[in-house]
């Protein structure tokens, strides 16, 4: 908000084209079309009507006097805002809704006071608690302000979404820039290849952006929402159905541009600013409504067509051959015609085909790795259901999964005391005797919070439970980092530099990037399918020091910024790291990255350890009582232990606990 003197409407010409509306979406939102007149500005005074919108304008010191009127208690202005909001909702305010004070003069000032007496206002619509009470009191203080107006911060992010290439609303792009030009901040070197027009035309970017809300309001009700309701599921498959018919034409149009117009590769990125992209996403979440609903055969035929076209949603090739292979075992039987084959002989005729499936998704080159394990234990138990001869079967014994040792490490525990509550906090008095267990009585720390732990090697220094865990390896003779990540990342940037940055259209549209805007996406790995496996065949040979060393020399003393690369790594602990590390298992860790580098940045075991002596690297997954493995930890732990890399499980054990 900025001060406000006056806000100029400026008209605008009248519509020549009518806009279509987007399947599933009934129309575009208010806020975000520009009707016969605009302004660059919306005022306080005719667009805050609500205590959400009207609290944030206030300083902090303000909002203590306010607070301190309303008798609402809190330390910082979160709390104070909290409270405030509570107090609004709960505290009833006179009505006067049968009641109505002439328009005096002195009516008119005694309701834009600053002292507060605004009871007459009440009958103005914003109900009978003190909404409206502190509203009026927020604007007197802070007098007439403005803001961008919705439809013109609308037309920024547009112009971002047209200029950028990225979806991505950021204010840092200029904070980027600038450090770069003063040469605070290095970039690596490579070929800036702008693309000339994204978008064929203005309804295509508007269809575009339609698209993108309308997966929003999918993902709000499956996944945003808690439980999902009936209502909810009927709600998505209305919007796949009406989505469906112009995926279909969208989807053949994509196929002939990249069959007669694009060069090898240069629609890859692209492709992502057709609502093609976005209606993909909609019908693969179809999928599984159709499945809720048990429509089983056309989610079969949908999952059938969405692998069939290899354009849009790469990366999910996996699971749907894993969906089609479960259908065409358990379902499809009994869904499909029998053709004169009894039940028995239907049913194998089927296991048949979802064998097929399962061997295609091996074979299929845009199937990532992290579904190979599944795929594979499937072939496996329809081999033995069909009494194939063991000569015949699929043998996956070279990367059949080691399950990770378990390991105990016992250590000292701090419990942190509490101070005792303030004599005028009544909630938390009351918050203390509603903890359950021993711990909160004591007034200990409270149930997930992190916990605290004595470091033996550092003088019983306090310290994180993966730290002391990292202190006990160290005493077995390993070295090793907590970085849950970091070192693999960085193994990565410093391994693929040259891969990242070598020249793909239309992924550098400006010289202040860090990677690839593909790289987070599934058109980053068949855009350089070459490449990639060039590298990983390289560094399954045993090349993985050597490039490392010629990168990290490159890049060390202007620290270039690559995506991942943490310089504070020493190179020696590096190479150390990539010689202990066996050849095929990196190339199989960095082909997991290459291929999901989004989705697989988490979930990487917490410790990276090695010890140069056995030649050997290992990672510890840390996990204190009561914790449990995310889906993200155990893809990690399956793709590194079919590597081949050693795992363990780490419990951390409290032998004594300490109140400090």
């Amino acid at each position: 908000m900025a001060s406000y003197q006056s806000i100029e409407v400026h008209s605008l010409p009248a519509a020549t084209v009518t806009e279509r509306i987007a399947p599933g979406e009934a129309e575009p939102p208010e806020d975000t079309v520009l009707r016969d007149s605009f302004t660059f500005a919306d005022s306080s005074m005719d667009h805050i009507d609500t205590l959400e919108e009207a609290s944030p304008l206030l300083l902090l010191e303000e909002l203590k006097t306010l607070a301190k009127e309303a008798k609402v208690p809190g330390k910082n202005k979160r709390e104070l805002l909290q409270a405030l909001r509570r107090t609004s909702q709960h505290q009833g305010g006179l009505g006067w809704s049968g009641l109505k004070r002439s328009d005096t003069e002195e009516s008119v000032k005694s309701e834009k006071s600053v002292d507060g007496n605004e009871e007459a206002g009440l009958s103005n619509g914003l109900g009978t608690n003190r909404d409206s009470h502190f509203v009026r009191k927020i604007l007197a203080i802070t007098g007439p302000c403005i803001r961008l107006s919705s439809a013109v911060l609308k037309l920024f992010e547009r112009v971002h979404l047209v200029f950028y290439r990225s979806t991505e609303w950021t204010e840092k792009s200029l904070t980027t820039i600038i450090l770069a030009r003063i040469s605070r901040r290095n970039f690596p070197e490579y070929i800036v290849s702008r693309s000339n027009n994204i978008f064929p035309s203005r309804s295509a970017l508007l269809e575009f952006e339609a698209s993108i809300r309308t997966q929003f309001a999918v993902d709000t009700i499956l996944e945003f929402n808690g439980t999902v309701t009936k209502d909810g599921l009927q709600k998505v498959k209305c919007i796949f159905e009406e989505v469906y018919p112009r995926w279909l034409t969208i989807l053949a149009d994509e196929q002939r541009k990249e069959d007669r117009i694009y060069e090898s590769g240069e629609g890859a990125y692209l492709r992502r600013f057709s609502p093609a992209w976005v209606y993909t996403r909609i019908v693969h979440k179809g999928t599984s409504v159709l499945g809720r609903f048990k429509e089983h055969k056309r989610e079969h035929q949908l999952l059938c067509e969405l692998l069939d076209q290899h354009l849009f949603h790469a990366a999910r090739r996996g699971a749907w051959y894993q969906r089609r292979a479960l259908l065409e075992e358990h379902y499809m039987h009994a869904l499909s015609p029998h053709d004169g084959r009894d039940e028995e002989t239907q049913k194998k005729h089927w296991k048949r085909i979802a064998l097929r499936t399962c061997e295609d998704g091996l074979q299929d080159r845009d199937c990532h790795l992290i579904y190979h394990h599944d795929l594979q234990k499937r072939i496996a138990k329809l081999e033995r259901q069909l009494h194939i001869p063991k000569r015949l079967q699929h043998d996956f014994g070279h990367v059949r999964l080691a399950k990770p040792l378990e390991r105990h490490v016992q250590g000292t525990r701090v419990e942190k005391t509490r101070p005792p509550p303030s004599r005028n906090n009544n909630n938390a008095r009351r918050g203390s005797s509603s903890g359950s267990g021993t711990g909160d009585a004591a007034g200990t720390s409270r149930r997930g919070a992190k916990t605290i732990w004595l470091d033996p090697l550092e003088d019983d220094g306090e310290c994180s439970v993966e730290a002391m865990c990292l202190s006990f390896y160290r005493s077995q003779g390993w070295k090793g980092y907590h970085s849950e990540g970091g070192i693999i990342r960085t193994l990565f940037g410093h391994l693929f530099h040259d891969v990242l940055f070598t020249y793909v259209p239309n992924v550098f549209q400006t010289a202040f990037q860090t990677c690839p805007l593909d790289l987070h996406t599934d058109a980053f790995y068949p855009s350089r399918f070459s490449e990639i496996h060039a590298r990983l065949n390289a560094v399954s040979n045993g090349e993985a020091a050597g490039i490392l060393k010629r990168v990290y020399a490159t890049n060390k003393e202007k620290q270039t910024c690559v995506v991942g690369v943490d310089w504070g790594f020493a190179l020696a602990d590096l190479v150390e790291i990539v010689e202990c590390f066996a050849g095929e298992a990196l190339s199989t860790v960095c082909k997991v990255m290459a291929q999901e580098y989004g989705q697989r940045g988490g979930g990487i075991p917490d410790l990276f350890l090695w010890d140069k002596g056995r030649g050997e690297v290992m990672f510890a997954e840390v996990k204190s009582e009561n914790d449990r493995l995310s889906e993200t930890q155990r893809v990690w732990i399956d793709v590194l232990s079919g590597a081949g890399v050693k795992v363990e499980l780490c419990n951390a054990v409290a032998k004594e606990v300490v109140l400090r």
